[in-house]
């Protein structure tokens, strides 16, 4: 018996042994994947971010702002990278908010005015572009579902030269900026508006300013992401109601229009355009 005890005693310290030995290893290794996690690091540099939830039209302030290490390698474009570079020392008034940013959102170029400006629409002009104020009402304004950063195509309806009135496409994708006094273009609830501003070069400054006195206007909006280039549209009254023809008899002229519905074809009397 004591022989077994002393081989059950030592087959005992070996095992035991062998587990310490194993468990020295794995910690080993983990010691070195730390050790190499230590010697990766990742370069950083400065960068401006808000400490609050800023909306549109606020001033910004050193008190909204504070700096954060940022990786190197995945600055955004036009971030500041130093408060003396977000508040430079001779500007008297500070920068004002262009778009709403969210906390420990890197502040951007395009985000802010320059020192002193205010939000207004000269701010989002590009260059070689003007603003041009245009009257809408519910109908021609998407029933107020308009706000400022959409694109409209715009329609004008007016007399023709010789088939009465006509509707035609004379501007596509064109940018709206504001919608009455408002330039937020984080703002969603529907407004009835009775004016937009838009953005156009100064020869389409022209052509709406000219359909706006000689006809009237409506506003197609244009979806979020469509690139699609909208060609020529125009539809006249005669397109419209279909084909015109004169009827021959004793007396003034007749001019009729037919108009086919289901298997019936259906004569209105409509006035002579010629």
């Amino acid at each position: 018996m004591r022989i077994v005890f002393i081989l059950v005693l030592a087959v005992g310290v070996g095992l035991a042994g062998f587990a310490v030995s194993i468990a020295k290893d794995r910690f080993d290794q983990y010691q070195s994947a730390l050790a190499e996690q230590r010697n990766a690091i990742i370069p950083t540099t400065d960068v401006v971010v808000v400490n609050r939830q800023v909306a549109y039209g606020e001033r910004l302030t050193e008190d909204d702002v504070q700096v954060v290490r940022w990786p190197a390698d995945h600055v955004p474009f036009g971030a500041f990278t130093s408060l003396e570079e977000l508040f430079p020392a001779d500007a008297e008034e500070p920068r004002t908010v262009l778009r709403i940013m969210e906390q420990d959102e890197p502040v951007l170029l395009v985000k802010v005015t320059a020192p002193g400006e205010d939000a207004g629409v000269a701010s989002r002009l590009a260059e070689g572009m003007r603003a041009l104020a245009l009257r809408v009402d519910v109908n021609s304004g998407v029933s107020g579902f308009l706000r400022p950063g959409d694109r409209v195509d715009v329609y004008w309806t007016g007399a023709g030269r010789q088939d009465g009135s006509v509707t035609r496409l004379i501007r596509a994708n064109v940018q709206i900026i504001a919608i009455d006094q408002i330039a937020d273009e984080q703002r969603n609830s529907p407004t009835i508006a009775r004016t937009i501003t838009v953005t156009a070069r100064p020869e389409d400054v022209a052509a709406l300013t000219q359909a706006q006195s000689t006809g009237s206007l409506t506003l197609a909006l244009v979806g979020v992401g469509d690139a699609t280039e909208s060609e020529t549209v125009e539809v006249s009254t005669s397109a419209l109601l279909g084909e015109i023809e004169e009827v021959a008899v004793d007396g003034p002229r007749v001019c009729t229009v037919r108009n086919r519905r289901g298997g019936d074809v259906i004569i209105t009397q409509v006035p002579c355009l010629n």
